[in-house]
């Protein structure tokens, strides 16, 4: 009976401490959460209204737009696996764009999450990537903030290139792709082409505030 008691104490008290100390880190993790969550969330709201500014040209627009939020239903041309929002610009009370949330889902590192502006007449005003997991120094000059790479849609529209050269250079299309690292660029092209198209087919509705 001895051995037993004994067995039972060196068994369960390692294990009590163990629980104890589970209890206390799980505490601990949940208030630092707790504190460091809005401001996290204000940190990336913050630069999700940088990138919704420079998605359309400077000067195109003077409302608010983390106000002028509509939604988007998911579809295979934006890449949506679930609604999003799209973003109502004005100027002078008159549209004068929609931003779009879309989605390239074939990314080397999987889904790179995009804002594309579009202006009325269906010119691409501006394209941003808001969040991606491709690999660092390779696939991430996609992000304005490491190369003008993807300055490179400004202007761009359906038919300018045709559809033929909606494509990377490597590949025969007109879009520069950076050696090693074609996968992203190819994934950003074929969605902001398929944004373009998803733009032609609702235009009224997109730019009505209309559920298209």
């Amino acid at each position: 009976m001895k051995r037993i008691k004994h067995w039972v104490r060196d068994i369960l008290a390692p294990a009590a401490v163990l629980l104890l100390f589970s209890a206390i880190g799980a505490l601990l993790l949940s208030g630092t959460y707790q504190t460091t969550a809005p401001a996290i969330e204000k940190a990336e709201r913050a630069i999700k209204n940088q990138l919704l500014a420079q998605a359309l040209p400077p000067g195109s627009f003077d409302n608010d737009l983390s106000r002028a939020i509509y939604p988007l239903p998911t579809d295979p041309l934006l890449g949506l696996k679930r609604p999003a929002n799209r973003y109502l610009a004005t100027r002078a009370g008159q549209v004068s764009g929609v931003i779009l949330e879309a989605s390239a889902q074939d990314g080397y590192a999987g889904e790179i999450r995009l804002l594309i502006g579009i202006l009325p007449d269906g010119r691409i005003g501006g394209v941003r990537v808001t969040t991606h997991h491709e690999t660092p120094g390779l696939g991430d000059y996609i992000e304005v903030a490491r190369s003008p790479w993807i300055r490179q849609f400004d202007g761009t529209s359906l038919d300018r290139p045709d559809a033929a050269h909606w494509k990377v250079r490597k590949e025969g299309g007109l879009f520069d792709y950076v050696a090693g690292a074609t996968v992203t660029p190819r994934a950003i092209v074929k969605a902001v082409h398929s944004s373009l198209r998803y733009f032609a087919a609702h235009r009224a509705e997109l730019l009505s505030g209309e559920a298209p």
